[in-house]
């Protein structure tokens, strides 16, 4: 009985908490659009990147995730290979609608740049997606990702299970970040929780693209109670609608009969909806989709399209047929009644990351909320 009552008043202090951050960061932030400059010229400067998931702290910072990260004074791609690394994050904070990002790239024992979050793995690197917050902490989903053959140097890549990072309390510098690693599903389920994430209730709920079939998306959770062991206490929504213990693709409900990869899953109080911000699941495609659930689970509406990418689109001015675009998702704290969501674009022809300055840096589109 002591169990459950202790569980429940930390699930009620986790769910104020997280109320609290909605709430300061709506006071403190909603007033600006974020953006992300270059910082050229600096030696260990931000040259861009991708993934760019916004988790918001009880102190009214968010904490801003990268994936693959273009850092120096100017780009370089020696080859096919841009000078970067695999993750990085940044801090923004806004101040009577002023906004301040600073970029946080992780350094070595000698100063040398090296991935914020460290692979756990041989021959491995993480992709950093979403996160949530929970007590004190920050967590943050770790997608593993190894390389593979490939014709394409854009694409020579396989996923490989998925972990999680603990930020313990995070201070001011995240420099001195104190960050552990937790395992959750190894290699070989062809289907990884790192998707997007949010808490709801008692549980963080850590959702999963399915590598088979129409590729649907698959919804885990952890009790908040039981994050000390994340990999024992995970359950998977079934077919049959029930939470089973542990984690069996096969056997799992179709959340969304076609997922993402990326996107972005969070409530509306307002709306009394759930709104997921996610490209068209068909390949390439330049449309993002808003879609609408009145539960995290669904039933998920199929979605409309609310924007379509200009830079896909060949009668764009300078339209690039190597340019894709990718990694759309919602920033709900930024917002005031209306939608704020960014995405990437990205080329196949990797030596132009080093000469096209106007891709591969998160865009932010600011527009009217689409009627539900």
């Amino acid at each position: 009985m002591m169990l459950r009552l202790r569980a429940i008043a930390l699930s009620a202090a986790c769910l104020l908490l997280f109320a609290g951050s909605r709430a300061l960061a709506a006071e403190n932030d909603s007033a600006c659009t974020p953006e992300f400059p270059l910082e050229h010229g600096r030696t260990y400067g931000w040259l861009g990147a991708d993934a760019a998931y916004s988790i918001p702290l009880a102190d009214g910072r968010d904490v801003w995730i990268f994936g693959d990260t273009l850092y120096g004074r100017h780009r370089v791609v020696n080859g096919t290979t841009p000078q970067m690394v695999r993750n990085s994050i940044g801090i923004s904070t806004c101040r009577h609608g002023r906004w301040h990002l600073k970029y946080a790239i992780r350094k070595d024992a000698q100063g040398h740049p090296v991935s914020f979050f460290e692979p756990q793995h041989p021959n491995t690197w993480y992709w950093a997606l979403d996160g949530f917050v929970a007590g004190r902490d920050l967590w943050v989903t770790l997608l593993c990702v190894r390389a593979t053959p490939a014709k394409n140097a854009a694409m020579a890549f396989e996923t490989c299970g998925t972990d999680l990072a603990r930020i313990s309390a995070p201070g001011t510098n995240p420099q001195n970040w104190k960050i552990d690693y937790f395992p959750l599903v190894p290699d070989g389920a062809h289907a990884y929780p790192s998707a997007t994430a949010v808490v709801d209730g008692q549980d963080a709920y850590i959702f999963a693209l399915y590598e088979n079939g129409s590729r649907p998306l698959l919804a885990t959770r952890i009790p908040l109670d039981g994050l000390s062991d994340p990999q024992k206490n995970l359950q998977y929504l079934a077919s049959g609608g029930q939470w089973q213990p542990g984690f069996d693709p096969a056997a799992a409900r179709e959340v969304m009969h076609k997922g993402s990869p990326e996107l972005s899953i969070r409530y509306h109080p307002e709306l009394k909806q759930w709104l997921a911000v996610l490209f068209d699941p068909e390949a390439f495609s330049a449309k993002i989709l808003l879609r609408s659930a009145p539960a995290l689970t669904g039933p998920w509406s199929d979605g409309q399209v609310i924007y379509t990418v200009p830079d896909m689109q060949p009668s764009t001015p300078g339209y690039d047929k190597n340019t894709f675009c990718y990694a759309a998702k919602e920033h709900p704290e930024f917002e005031r009644g209306d939608l704020v969501f960014t995405y990437v674009c990205n080329t196949f022809d990797v030596p132009k990351l080093a000469t096209n300055l106007g891709i591969y840096f998160p865009r932010v589109v600011r527009m009217p909320m689409p009627s539900q």
